[in-house]
């Protein structure tokens, strides 16, 4: 079903405010498809309200300013995050809904949460969904609002507003190639427009020159501030602690058909028809993958998959220094989770860009990262094989049984269920990939 996403107005009077404001006020819906994510109570009226009412200008202010790190910035636990991705956070004296908006890159949620009830609010939100739409969508949507405010000003004669300078730096920034790589690579790190460590931003582009702009993006949204490590940071880390491998050795698949990223395909099923079809190339069926077999699809020793005493990185990545070298490095110290890092590589290396030679897999909510973890639990535990030893048994007890046959952590086996499922999503959290598909 396609998705159509609008922010609606019907403008109405308002006294005692600024021009821009006045000219702005209105009812203001915020719809996908047929769901309403502003749905209230309006105390005064005694009625439901799809369209409460609400300042446009300051909502395509705030819309304007943080663009960027609603387009690209993946959820995040950082202290600021909220202030930039939930609407709440708005202000000027208005009852703004409980929406929080973010992306994973391809693809952009937008989760609605009812607000408190509180004595003396007027108004009080009920809506209580998660939606999620393209991200080339959710653009298009913000530029059909952006123009609708702006011909409003126009109408009512208002311009030279703060809207107008912000507005013309961002349409700037996003028609300037290397400007918007610049706004993007910030984003990604968690801060506004010239707002990151200069230092680093300028660092990332360099690497990325040499690394691949992709994979070096994926350090980027790791959100490590100052302390985002160099590329020159992980070649010295891979000589010191990772471990050889061979890129003409790691396995590659034959056909990629329905493996392209897209906004209109969860992540976490890309990754899981990636993993099928590895599994049919290979002919491994539907059984535990050992670790001589998981290294060598890897190109790399079953040495790696030992486990250590220390934890060497913040996290896994494979490096290719040379034509046909490379090093790999796994962060857990476990054997369980080196086996899913090193599965999450192998997925990496054959769905990332063919340029790319830094293949990081983090804990980013990315897309690409969640593509990687999706084929790594679907490659070493396949859904159907799983089914099969659960046999409608989903306990925790049964969950163990299956991450034993398999050589995984029950963690994965219960991504699995939650992805197709078979138990609620709320056991591993908001994940809109998730909760959504």
């Amino acid at each position: 079903m396609p998705v159509n996403w609008q922010v609606e107005v019907e403008w109405e009077a308002l006294q005692g405010a600024p021009a821009e404001e006045q000219a702005c006020f209105g009812a203001i819906g915020i719809r996908v498809n047929n769901l309403w994510l502003t749905e209230g109570h309006d105390y005064l009226a005694n009625r439901l309200r799809t369209r409460p009412y609400l300042s446009g200008y300051h909502l395509a202010e705030w819309f304007a300013w943080n663009w960027w790190r609603l387009r690209w910035e993946p959820r995040s636990t950082s202290r600021e995050w909220d202030q930039t991705h939930c609407m709440a956070a708005i202000g000027q004296g208005y009852i703004w809904p409980n929406i929080t908006i973010f992306s994973d890159g391809e693809r952009t949620a937008l989760v609605a949460h009812p607000t408190a009830e509180r004595a003396d609010t007027p108004f009080r939100y009920i809506s209580d969904r998660a939606v999620v739409l393209p991200s080339g969508q959710f653009e298009a949507g913000l530029d059909e609002f952006f123009s609708q405010i702006f011909h409003r000003l126009d109408a009512e004669r208002v311009s030279s507003t703060n809207l107008h300078v912000i507005f013309e730096s961002l349409t700037k920034e996003r028609n300037d190639p290397e400007l918007a790589a610049r706004r993007k690579f910030e984003a990604l790190l968690g801060e506004d427009p010239d707002e990151a460590n200069p230092v680093v931003v300028e660092q990332l582009i360099a690497d990325a020159v040499e690394a691949g702009t992709d994979g070096v993006q994926e350090i980027a949204a790791i959100h490590a501030g100052s302390n985002t490590p160099t590329l020159n940071d992980l070649k010295a880390l891979a000589r010191e602690s990772g471990y050889g491998a061979s890129t003409r050795d790691a396995v590659r698949l034959r056909s990629h058909e329905g493996l392209t990223p897209s906004g209109n395909i969860p992540a976490w099923l890309i990754g899981a028809r990636a993993a099928r079809a590895l599994r049919e190339q290979e002919r491994l069926n539907g059984n535990p993958i050992p670790d001589k077999q998981l290294a060598t699809l890897a190109g790399t020793s079953p040495s790696a998959l030992e486990s250590r005493k220390d934890r060497v990185a913040d996290f896994s990545f494979v490096l290719d220094d040379q034509k046909d070298a490379s090093h790999l490095v796994l962060r857990s110290k476990w054997h369980e989770g080196r086996r899913f890092e090193l599965a999450r590589l192998v997925g990496d290396r054959l769905l990332a860009p063919r340029a790319n030679r830094l293949f990081p897999a983090t804990r980013a909510y990315t897309y690409r990262q969640k593509m990687q973890r999706a084929f790594a639990a679907e490659f070493l535990s396949p859904f159907e094989e799983v089914e099969g030893i659960l046999a409608g048994d989903y306990s925790a007890e049964g969950q163990r049984d299956a991450a034993e046959h398999f050589g995984v952590s029950p963690l994965m086996i219960r991504t699995l269920l939650v992805n197709h499922h078979r138990i609620p999503s709320e056991e591993l959290g908001e994940d809109f990939d998730v909760v959504t598909a």
